[in-house]
């Protein structure tokens, strides 16, 4: 049974600046990741164009109210659009999910009310931030005073294609900023529909832009531009890295960066339900078949109850079922790509060519006309395996054992990512000392993933990024702080 009929889905292929469409030539051809069928064009914008955007939310930024005007009406328009893509759930989760890998239940389910929810939460914030009176000698006044960048570039993925943007526009708008939003080419069409509703909140029309194309011209162009005060970025590692080095020579000027991951779940003997844990492992990779910066990609597991909990991750991985995006008994999501899934395979065959041994699965999923992959089991004995070290990026999980405390720490440490990490234990004091221990951005421990708390910032340690989404800190990245000093002897 369909949740919705995907031909009849109709999708805007524009770019969306000044509060309108902006129709353009042709430049990439966009499918569905569910059947890999063509289904819409997609322009990709030139410099020139980046350069008219950028010009103007500049000048929307300085002709219009929205810096300056109170804080709370800043707050109401940006809670007028909240309602209203809660409203417009039956246009906004189609376009959501036929283009991306979200199946349709789990964007009306979970994405349309969490991207709701996270502007609520920065809309709250617009009144509550704003500098602070310094401590100088009695006939001086010193402060320094919080105000917006400007204009902010904003560069997000494919993998929860409105989630992920709103993460970046939400918090910039809030601290009084425009932004410019180059979605994803892969995902690029819901985001539309986001900026309308924008404009129809009440939010002044250039305050917020999107531009569409491939990270190579128009990303590129973006970070570039001398009207940029800040870009915000998720993604690979790679691609952050050559943002930052960009920003830095045409700037310099900051970045928030959330990068890959290759993030541990350890798994301690004393858990006292080994099937809720199980789950909560399996649902730590297969979410969204594994595409998810956060994943919980190694599972390091007490030797003594390996047999057992890796029975329990095979029967759940087997229930699953994969699907169209528009299918209402999906709980497998598709890979975003052929590439991607050739990708993956690439990985688990170099890693069972190094010595891993396959549990489950270890393979493509043929005849839905995407790409889909086996949610895979890998045990594996050298922590140098490819599995082990690589960010795979689909539904794959690498099986590590230990037989002490400190045998896992040693194995949850990894080279190059430190963004998340999962302890599951009965054991407080051991939990507390692994969360001091672990040097990663986030730790769940009991549980694997995020919550609605949005008060809680996300962001990595070494090279899993720079700065933090969410949370108050987010909101503060936005804004830059201007020191003053008044004699009033």
């Amino acid at each position: 049974m369909n949740s919705f009929d995907p031909s009849i889905v109709k999708v805007r292929s524009a770019h969306f600046i000044d509060g309108t469409y902006r129709d353009g030539l042709p430049g990439l051809e966009v499918v569905r990741p569910s059947d890999g069928q063509y289904y819409a064009p997609l322009p990709i914008a030139d410099v020139a164009l980046v350069d008219e955007a950028v010009e103007n939310a500049w000048q929307a930024f300085c002709r219009s109210d929205w810096a300056t005007r109170p804080p709370r009406e800043r707050t109401r328009v940006l809670r007028r659009w909240a309602d209203l893509i809660e409203a417009d759930a039956a246009t906004l989760a189609p376009l959501e999910a036929i283009g991306s890998t979200r199946p349709h239940k789990d964007v009306l389910a979970w994405d349309i009310p969490y991207v709701a929810e996270v502007l609520r939460f920065f809309a709250e914030l617009a009144d509550k931030h704003g500098g602070q009176v310094a401590a100088t000698q009695h006939d001086r006044l010193g402060m320094q005073i919080a105000e917006p960048y400007g204009v902010v570039g904003a560069i997000a993925p494919w993998n929860f294609p409105l989630s992920m943007a709103n993460w970046k526009v939400a918090p910039a708008l809030a601290a009084g900023n425009a932004v410019v939003l180059k979605p994803s080419e892969l995902t690029p069409f819901s985001i539309l529909r986001y900026a309308e509703l924008a404009v129809q909140a009440g939010l002044p029309p250039g305050i917020f832009n999107v531009v569409q194309g491939d990270g190579r011209l128009t990303g590129d162009a973006l970070c570039r531009h001398p009207r940029i005060g800040k870009v915000t970025f998720t993604g690979s590692t790679g691609t952050g890295a050559s943002i930052m080095s960009t920003c830095a020579k045409f700037g310099p000027k900051p970045v928030t960066l959330e990068l890959g991951g290759k993030s541990p779940q350890l798994v301690f003997a004393d858990v006292p339900d080994l099937r809720k844990t199980a789950l909560s492992v399996a649902m730590g990779i297969t979410g969204n078949a594994g595409q998810v910066c956060v994943s919980g990609s190694r599972l390091i597991i007490e030797r003594s109850i390996l047999e057992p909990f890796v029975e329990c991750l095979q029967g759940y991985f087997r229930e699953l079922r994969p699907g169209h995006t528009w299918s209402a008994e999906t709980s497998l999501s598709p890979i975003i790509s052929r590439q991607q899934g050739e990708r993956i395979d690439g990985i688990v065959q170099r890693a069972r060519q190094a010595g891993a041994e396959v549990l489950e699965g270890g393979g493509p999923i043929d005849g839905l006309g995407g790409a889909y992959y086996q949610p895979t089991l890998l045990s594996v004995a050298d922590s140098r395996n490819p599995a082990v070290l690589e960010e795979v990026f689909g539904p794959v999980l690498t099986i590590q054992t230990f037989d002490d405390e400190q045998q896992a720490l040693q194995l949850a440490e990894h080279p190059t990512y430190g963004l998340a990490a999962g302890v599951h234990t009965a054991d407080l004091n051991r939990a507390l000392r692994l969360v001091r221990s672990l040097e990663v951005g986030t730790v769940w421990v009991n549980r694997y993933g995020r919550s609605n708390d949005h008060v809680l910032p996300t962001g990595g340690y070494k090279r899993s990024g720079i700065g933090k989404d969410l949370g108050s800190e987010a909101f503060e990245a936005n804004l830059r702080h201007k020191s003053v000093l008044i004699d009033i002897g």
